[in-house]
């Protein structure tokens, strides 16, 4: 291939070389962290970690590892995220299949599992309403054995692909998938020490802030709220609250940007809910509400 929109290959084609000439190809095209893009990309195309891969910077690519390494490219540069062409992602130091059905996990909802894991007594009940790829209910499960970990996700295919990383860190059989928005597929009795929560906090009619390539690629269920309703998927988990969280249990969502006032606003307005806090992401930004269920 000789266009300039195909990523053109140095003489010698060696580790180093394709990694230098793909960042700067990279670079061209506006791609954040080309560098890094550059080596998770070669990375999967070799099998090799980032240490391997400069241990090991004289080896040469043959042919079907350069082109393997062009297709890679070409999508990074058209935007795709790097963690859907990787096919996984780390998420607290476990590593998850990803696909275009989930949102990409992100280390502000890293944070969220830690706030979690300060509010869950032992033994706790604990439910992820929206659960995705699985990340945050296999990260309780996995960290906390003692967990009674449970996970409602809508998307069919997310769902799936949440069973499958339940079952690839050995949890399968200590969280209980419910397939269904929000309350409605649990099992009405069924009431919880712990609800945590990453809803779709977007307003699809305000997006400000929210970057190309997580428009293009993310999938629009897990990103956008009801039109002009930041806090409607807030809404439909405090609703019923009074019926699935114990007295004296807690209540943690991760949000952001235009939803975060309307939440806590929504939590303040709950009769059955107090001790409502705003906390901050590692950024210093607005990011969780968290409240406690009156006793």
């Amino acid at each position: 291939m000789s266009t300039p929109d195909v990523p053109q290959q140095p003489q010698g084609h060696t580790v180093l070389s394709v990694l230098r000439g793909a960042e700067d190809w990279l670079l061209r095209r506006g791609v954040e962290a080309p560098k890094r893009s550059a080596e998770l990309l070669l990375g999967k195309v070799l099998g090799l970690g980032r240490l391997q891969l400069y241990l090991a910077h004289d080896r040469p690519l043959d042919e079907p590892e350069r082109a393997a390494m062009r297709g890679l490219l070409v999508r990074r540069g058209q935007g795709e995220p790097v963690a859907y062409l990787l096919g996984s992602w780390s998420f607290r130091g476990h590593e998850l299949a990803v696909s275009p059905a989930v949102l990409i996990p992100r280390p502000e909802t890293e944070e969220l599992v830690s706030l979690a894991l300060e509010h869950a007594p032992q033994g706790a009940r604990v439910i992820d309403l929206g659960t995705g790829s699985g990340a945050m209910a296999i990260a309780l499960a996995v960290e906390r054995p003692d967990l009674h970990v449970s996970a409602v996700e809508l998307s069919k295919n997310a769902m799936a692909l949440a069973q499958a990383n339940a079952v690839r860190h050995g949890v399968a059989d200590r969280i209980t998938f419910h397939a269904g928005s929000w309350w409605e597929p649990v099992p009405v009795g069924e009431c919880y020490d712990l609800v945590v929560s990453n809803p779709p906090y977007i307003d699809p009619g305000a997006p400000e802030g929210l970057a190309a390539d997580v428009r293009a690629h993310e999938p629009p269920l897990a990103l956008f709220s009801s039109p002009g309703d930041a806090a409607s998927c807030y809404r439909a988990i405090v609703q019923p609250i009074a019926a699935r969280l114990r007295p004296g249990g807690w209540l943690l969502v991760e949000t952001g940007g235009g939803a975060v006032a309307p939440t806590r606003a929504l939590f303040e307005r709950c009769e059955e809910l107090q001790s409502v806090v705003v906390r901050q992401d590692f950024a210093g930004l607005d990011r969780y509400v968290e409240a406690q269920r009156r006793s």
